[in-house]
Formats: C-alpha cells, sequence, structure tokens
C-alpha cells in the first residue's frame, strides 16, 4: 500500500515539474538512444500490457530502469532470468521453470504491485507510478532532493542518492537517466501525446483544443537554423498544456505544428501555410 496518496496538490507538482523539464544538452544523445531502443521494442511492450490496460511506455522506461533493457533480466529488479530473484523483491517470480521467459517474469512484477488495477494512466498518474516503483523515499526523508529515479539528466536534479537500501549519500550523482525523462523525450518527439488534463491520447487525430494564446510570431520556420528567439517561442509553447517540445532553438515541423495548435496558423515560412491556402 501506498505511503504517499497522489493528491491534487502532487498531481499538479508531476504536472508542473513535467512541464518545465528541461533534459541536459550533455545527455540528450543518451536519453534519444534509451527512448530509440524502447520504441523498437513497442509491440512486445504492448503486448505485456494488453491484459491488464498498462500503457506500454510504462512498461519500456520500467524495463530501462531496471534491468537496463534486457530481456535476459527480472523486471522486478534486473537480477538474471536464468532463475528467481535474489534481491528485493527475492524468490519471484512464485511459480517458476527456469530458464523461463521474460514476458512471464514481467506479468508477476507488474501484477505483484497490484498495477492491473490501476486506472488512472494520465500523465501524473504514470509518474506517481514509476515514483512509486522504485519508493518515496526522498519525497518522504529528503525534501531537496527530487527523486533520480523520475528526473535524472534534467534541469530538476543535480545530487543526493541512495546508495544501498536505506543508505542515502547527498552527494553521490545517479549515472542513469531518469524514468520522467524518458517519458519527456518521448512526449517531445511525438511517441506518446497527453491531452491538456494530461491523459493520454489514443492516437495523433486525438488533438486536445488548447484556447489560442497571443503569442507573436517573431520566428520564421527552419529544420536546420537555431536562435534564440526560437528557444524562447518553444518554451512559452511548452506551458500550454499537451504541449511538449525539445527546447533545441530549431523551429522545425514539430514546433510550428504546437504553434498551430494554439495559434491556428503554422509558423511563417512553413510550406505547409502555402498549401493550405492554396486549397482554400
Amino acid at each position: 500500500m501506498a505511503v504517499v496518496e497522489l493528491t491534487p496538490a502532487l498531481r499538479a507538482e508531476y504536472l508542473q515539474l513535467f512541464d518545465s523539464c528541461d533534459i541536459r544538452p550533455d545527455k540528450q544523445a543518451a536519453v534519444d538512444t534509451l527512448v530509440a531502443q524502447i520504441a523498437s521494442n513497442r509491440a512486445r511492450y504492448e503486448r505485456a500490457g494488453s491484459g491488464a490496460g498498462i500503457p506500454w511506455y510504462f512498461i519500456g522506461t520500467i524495463h530501462s530502469m531496471e534491468a537496463s533493457l534486457s530481456f535476459t533480466k527480472h523486471l522486478h529488479n534486473g537480477d538474471p532470468l536464468t532463475a528467481r530473484t535474489v534481491q528485493v523483491p527475492a524468490g519471484r517470480p512464485l511459480v517458476w521453470n527456469p530458464p523461463n521467459d521474460w514476458e512471464s517474469s514481467c506479468e508477476d512484477a507488474l501484477m505483484q504491485r497490484n498495477l492491473e488495477k490501476v486506472t488512472d494512466w494520465s500523465l501524473a498518474g504514470t509518474l506517481y507510478q514509476l515514483e512509486g516503483y522504485n519508493g518515496f523515499g526522498y519525497r518522504r526523508f529528503h525534501h531537496d532532493v527530487r527523486s533520480p529515479y523520475l528526473w535524472s539528466y534534467s534541469n530538476h536534479y543535480t545530487t543526493g542518492k541512495y546508495v544501498a537500501d536505506g543508505t542515502f549519500d547527498p552527494d553521490a550523482v545517479s549515472k542513469q537517466c531518469g524514468s520522467a525523462v524518458i517519458l519527456r523525450r518521448m512526449a517531445e518527439s511525438g511517441l506518446i501525446q497527453f491531452n491538456q488534463s494530461g491523459d493520454p491520447l489514443v492516437s495523433a487525430d486525438e488533438e486536445a483544443e488548447v484556447a489560442a494564446a497571443p503569442l507573436d510570431p517573431l520566428v520564421t520556420y527552419s529544420e536546420t537554423e537555431a536562435s534564440d528567439a526560437a528557444r524562447k517561442l518553444q518554451r512559452a509553447l511548452n506551458s500550454m498544456p499537451g504541449i511538449f517540445l525539445l527546447v533545441d532553438g530549431v523551429p522545425g515541423r514539430r514546433t510550428s505544428d504546437a504553434f498551430r495548435k494554439v495559434t491556428g496558423n503554422f509558423l511563417q515560412g512553413d510550406p505547409r501555410s502555402a498549401s493550405a491556402a492554396a486549397g482554400s
């Protein structure tokens, strides 16, 4: 049973942190590699979670955090798949015939935590389940440190880490990409989408309706040229519900799509603007 409840205040905190999450530039390539690996195994994660209604990206992210995306390790804790787990939780799965398959171990790991009973897979609900998978120790006992299990590799985490069960080192730094950072990059790249309420969108056609905001089109469309003005625009767009852009200063297709979502128009110079005008 969770010792921390998903209150409205905590839900708002998760959404604010996710909206303001910037992936560290020196870690961007590493995060992209993780996301690409997870996406390449999407079908396998979808099959693993389909019966319980657990999103594929949640399973894929946990797989990265607990087993470094290896299908030869238990999802519970990364122990070798050739026998039951040894680390906490030990002795899982209870029904085991080594060497068994990854899918049965995955199912046991998810069911052990009663994730098949979870009905809130909104963005906030997903972040809550991710933090709970690792434990709420940071939130309960180290209020000045945001959990690296969520935020490592981002602007929301600097230092402080549990180096063993119950042992916290304020000077230790996580060398693992946080789960929320993985989700953030998935959202930036369009692999996953959420509406303005934080509910997941099943397809790209399920667009959230966002009220128009007074954003001045000071940025011209480009797939190659970066500028501070474009970074400012991307940050402004990221403050809108349901929009997650990589703040790289390059105002390309995704930035233009987000701009249109808010204002009704593509960025100046977007070739699709001419096509839309010609068809009207």
